[in-house]
Parts: C-alpha cells; structure tokens; sequence
C-alpha cells in the first residue's frame, strides 16, 4: 500500500510490485493529518509520498520535509511537481519570506539508513503491507533517534501490534516492539477511501518510543531470540520451546510457569528470561 491521491491531471497506474493503493478520501487525510499535529521545526520524514495525499497537506505546515520513494516514476512526478528552487508556498505558514523544501531519498525504506536525518526524527508512511514487519524492525533500530511514527498498515497488523498478552493477535511482533514502543491504534480506514480497493481493512497506529530509563532489556540479541524461540511453536508450552535455555530450576526461579505458553508472557516477564540468561554468560 502506498499513501498516494488521485488528480485529473495525474494519472498514475497502480504498480503491483509496490503494492500501491491512491488514498482519495479527504476525510481521512485530513484526520491523519490532524493526528500527526506536524509542526514547523518537525523533522519529518514520509514512506512512500507517491502523488502526494500526505505530501501536499504536510508541505503546508512544515519548514521541510523528507521523503523515502522507490517507484521511479513517482520520484519523476515529485521532482517535477517539487523543484529544488520553489518560490515561496502561499499555504506556507512558516513565515512570509519561507520556502517550504522537500528532500526526496529515491530507493528501498528497508536500506535507508535513518542516522542520515537530523534528530528527532519524525517517521509518516503507509508501509507496503508485504513487508511491513521487516519495516518495523527496520524503524526499531533507530528509536533513539525518533520521537514518533504513524502509519497506516492492514488492520490486522495493527492489532497485533498492539495486543495485550493472552490474545489470539498477541505475537513475537507484539512483544519486538511494546518493548520499545508505546502504541496507540487512532484510525480505522475502510478499502473504499483507496483506488484501487484493497481486499483489507486499514487502521493509523502512533508508535513512540520509550524513554531509555524504561527499556528493561540489557541484551536485546538475546531477548530477540528468546521471543522468537517462543513463539516459533506457539502452542507448546515453555518447557518445551525454551528447553534449549532454561532447565525446571530456573523457571522456578524466575517465578514463571513452565507450563504456560509464550502467548501468556507480557513483554516484562520476557524481559526477566533474558536478563536472567544474560547474567548467567
């Protein structure tokens, strides 16, 4: 999927390989945009801007803006539409001297090194639905260096991540990032507000980082393991999938039920296996 918008001047076919739908509903624009609240000075970075359906209405508001594209043909369009010398944006509320400035970074949201931006960074995009998981770790990597994120992804992923312990969505995706993250589903968004329709539901999720003093996880190499051994046969129970890292003493030490499943483990209790193993090394 890919935030994008319709135009009579435009037309764009919708490329498979990247998976883009054209968001056409301006109620719904104006509500991400109305939740993401951006602000001047915001160092904003938008995924996949394609024709523009968030590019435009943020442009207006912000001093500049970073955009990450693949589809070449897009980055013709913006370069085309977004020039490097733009005279002033009436729109612009930065000041009537300002010049509102978009920076386009042409290639894959998976090999973008986001230590390139100025901190902190705030990160905007619909993720192609095919590889939003692999995108989120990406994003991970770098929260220390971001305030906040908000992106529209198929529904379903959205409630995982955000899934309490002991709940069909709860997941190794769940737990990867409520450590790190604090989440909020804000927005459901119906296939028909896209051309063309996908065959999904949509939903806008807020990501913000937590602060360092809350991160409870010394090894996260290890903790990342031992999540996704859990996981990896989820309707065994701990004794059998964590087998390989803890014996019935120590579960007794740790105070957990070897013979609850992974699903049952908020992220703290994972939290306390790795620290547990990292101070045994």
């Amino acid at each position: 999927m890919s935030w994008r918008t319709t135009n009579k001047c435009i037309v764009h076919k919708a490329k498979k390989k990247f998976g883009q739908n054209f968001l056409v509903d301006e109620q719904i624009i104006a509500d991400i945009i109305g939740a993401i609240h951006p602000e001047p000075a915001d160092n904003m970075v938008e995924i996949g801007p394609g024709l523009g359906a968030l590019t435009r209405p943020l442009l207006k508001r912000l001093n500049h803006l970073h955009v990450v594209e693949i589809d070449r043909d897009i980055i013709a369009r913006l370069k085309n539409e977004y020039p490097q010398d733009n005279p002033p944006n009436p729109d612009f509320k930065g000041g009537a001297n300002s010049k509102p400035k978009l920076t386009i970074h042409a290639g894959d949201a998976l090999e973008f090194d986001f230590a390139t931006l100025p901190v902190s960074l705030r990160i905007v995009g619909n993720l192609p639905y095919n590889i939003s998981s692999p995108l989120l770790f990406h994003f991970a990597a770098y929260a220390e260096r971001i305030k906040d994120m908000h992106f529209m992804l198929q529904n379903e992923v959205v409630e995982r991540m955000v899934a309490a312990p002991s709940t069909p969505e709860y997941g190794r995706l769940s737990v990867m990032l409520q450590y790190r993250f604090f989440m909020e589903k804000l927005l459901d968004v119906p296939p028909e507000s896209f051309r063309p329709a996908p065959k999904v539901d949509s939903a806008i999720v807020r990501m913000t980082p937590l602060p360092a003093s809350k991160i409870i996880v010394r090894n996260e190499k290890l903790f990342a393991a031992i999540v996704r051994t859990a996981f990896g046969q989820r309707r065994k129970t701990l004794r059998n999938t964590l087998r390989g890292y803890l014996a019935e003493a120590d579960f007794e030490k740790l105070g957990i039920d070897a013979q609850l499943r992974a699903e049952n483990l908020g992220v703290a209790e994972f939290a306390r296996v790795a620290n547990y193993l990292d101070e045994r090394v």
